[in-house]
């Protein structure tokens, strides 16, 4: 979840300081006194929510590592048993995927894993001491295997995609917006007035908001594919249902009732919407209805 996180607060600030850039340069001149140039401006939302985003997927890994302290395990010298066998294992599954070797590093932390990178051949599958610690190697293997399905489905190069949409969409609609106000409520005939900027600025904020509930949907979808995925990689679904039962303190034969009446459950629906992950009872159920 950290590394999704950090993926969308870069790709932010990447679009608020472009944005601001390309103000200071007089490259926004969609504006103009025939009206609004649709053309132009989609164009420059185009700029602006693209590249923060693929800008976010780039620089990913190192700022992967750099958030957690991840320690890389150098696969020529492993320190020790345990990180011979988490580079034999990751290395194991990537084989299986078909997808390149994956850089392996631990981190200090609560029991949780990630994988991220621009690339399939060039990624990182890290994983937490606390994991390593509350889990047995089958169950560590499950959550591998489920990391490393999310480099083989491309989950971070078409969460960069959607995101870079969602971004062009939100600058471009945010905008129209703001002329509409200024022009047509404000009366104003000169330029992009102050009812204009400050449309544009509230409107940025609230489809940002619905923005992120869009991402945030992707980011379900994809883990439920990354949970199945585990499963062909590992040849049973068991393993990681094991896994995630331990993560979430619940019985893998049971569920909740509140679950199985609704479900997809996980705390209020506000909280829910904005949720990258599933919740756990969710993900085993799809896992123990798997085909």
């Amino acid at each position: 979840m950290k590394r999704i996180v950090l993926f969308l607060l870069t790709n932010l600030a990447v679009m608020v300081v472009l944005s601001a850039t390309l103000h200071i340069l007089g490259v926004n001149r969609f504006i103009t006194q025939q009206g609004l140039d649709i053309q132009m401006l989609l164009i420059f939302s185009a700029v602006i929510g693209f590249t923060g985003a693929i800008f976010s997927l780039l620089i990913s890994k190192p700022m992967a590592k750099w958030s957690t302290g991840a320690r890389v395990i150098d696969p020529q010298a492993p320190n020790g048993a345990r990180e011979m066998w988490l580079l034999e294992t990751v290395h194991q599954l990537a084989d299986r995927a078909g997808v390149g070797r994956p850089e392996v590093a631990i981190y200090d932390g609560e029991p949780n894993a990630f994988a991220t990178g621009a690339f399939k051949n060039s990624s990182l599958v890290a994983v937490s001491t606390g994991l390593l610690e509350s889990m047995t190697e089958e169950e560590v293997a499950a959550v591998l295997a489920h990391e490393v399905a999310h480099i083989a489905n491309g989950d971070m190069v078409t969460l960069t995609l959607i995101q870079g949409v969602v971004n062009t969409f939100v600058v471009f609609l945010a905008r129209v917006v703001g002329y509409f106000v200024d022009r047509v409520v404000l009366k104003n005939e000169r330029g992009g007035g102050i009812g204009y900027f400050a449309t544009v600025i509230v409107c940025e904020i609230a489809f940002g908001v619905l923005a992120s509930i869009i991402v945030a949907w992707f980011s379900r979808q994809r883990e439920f594919r990354a949970d199945a995925g585990a499963a062909h990689l590992m040849g049973a679904r068991e393993p990681m249902i094991r896994a995630l039962a331990r993560l979430g303190g619940v019985e893998p034969g049971e569920l909740p009732k509140a679950f199985q009446a609704s479900g997809i459950s996980g705390g209020r629906a506000i909280s829910a919407l904005f949720s990258t992950h599933p919740p756990i009872p969710a993900r085993i159920h799809a896992l123990q209805n798997l085909r």
